[in-house]
């Protein structure tokens, strides 16, 4: 898997891509030195190799590390934002969903032996420094980093909990970064001001990209309220008050800087187009798998009883 990425994170042949994949390795290969490092000690103590069976505690917590690590959890959150920036938006697109999926399995089919005071530290890290960071960047890129960091937070928080309510966090969670991360791939929206200037040409465009924002920062009418919701009742239910508020007070660091693109986006008076024959800028297409996830991304809170059930 990640053989398969540093190619294309360097296909620009840039010496920030070089730098992006060179960062990519490097930190992708010390997680994979832990994860078997961990699974090493385990056998030596527990004569087992079968990761679902780790019972020795510093092998799980060793484990519990270099996940953090795979994914960017923080603290081991350093590597994504510079890695996303040095790449193009379809490549960063790539690594906030396609390579999120084998650590996050890997999660799931470990959580009983992971020690949940460390992925409740890690989720409760990981929200608020995604959404404190975030506040002053200006690149999209970045902006999806952090995105993704603090979404993350809120997968690892209630992972040792519940790993139902955790799958479909990370269901709406690639949903809504697939939808956001072709609206800007469609627009060409590398930083905040570019965003500002896409109303000219594609109004419709302009919008789902507004609502997408605001599913993202999660709020109630659109489907990114749905698990922060869940999450947030589960915590309360195991007695986890504290902690839920926490999480909730970091939901609105994230949500602020959601609204400031949405701000940007489609309240500001954005530059007029030239009466001319020739446009400045070609209209963008918009192709069937936008509309329809960026449809799954506002829409889907109505059958919160049916995912339930």
């Amino acid at each position: 898997n990640t053989l398969a990425i540093i190619p294309i994170i360097s296909t620009l042949h840039h010496p920030r891509s070089t730098e992006a994949a060179t960062k990519y390795f490097l930190t992708q290969a010390a997680a994979s030195a832990m994860i078997l490092f961990s699974s090493m000690i385990n056998a030596w103590n527990m004569g087992t190799w079968d990761i679902t069976q780790m019972s020795y505690t510093p092998s799980n917590i060793l484990l519990s590390l270099a996940l953090a690590l795979k994914l960017g959890l923080a603290p081991a959150h350093f590597w994504l934002p510079e890695v996303l920036q040095g790449s193009t938006l379809l490549t960063a697109f790539i690594i906030t969903t396609w390579q999120k999926l084998a650590p996050m399995s890997l999660i799931y089919m470990t959580m009983n032996n992971l020690p949940s005071a460390i992925l409740l530290m890690l989720g409760l890290t990981s929200s608020a420094i995604g959404g404190w960071s975030g506040l002053n960047q200006t690149q999209t890129r970045k902006i999806m980093a952090y995105s993704s960091i603090a979404h993350l937070g809120w997968m690892a928080m209630i992972a040792s909990i519940m790993s139902n309510i955790m799958i479909m966090n990370l269901v709406v969670y690639l949903m809504m970064t697939t939808a956001l991360f072709t609206s800007l791939i469609c627009s060409k929206s590398k930083t905040i001001q570019d965003t500002a200037t896409t109303w000219t040409t594609s109004p419709t465009l302009t919008i789902i990209m507004m609502l997408t924002l605001l599913s993202l920062g999660g709020l109630p009418p659109l489907t990114g309220f749905l698990p922060k919701w869940l999450v947030l009742e589960e915590l309360i239910m195991q007695n986890l008050t504290p902690m839920a508020t926490a999480m909730a007070m970091s939901a609105l660091l994230s949500l602020f800087f959601y609204l400031r693109l949405t701000y940007t986006t489609t309240l500001t008076l954005s530059p007029n187009t030239l009466q001319m024959k020739f446009k400045w800028r070609f209209k963008p297409t918009m192709p069937f798998m936008m509309v329809t996830l960026s449809t799954l991304t506002i829409f889907m809170l109505p059958l919160t009883p049916l995912i339930l059930l």
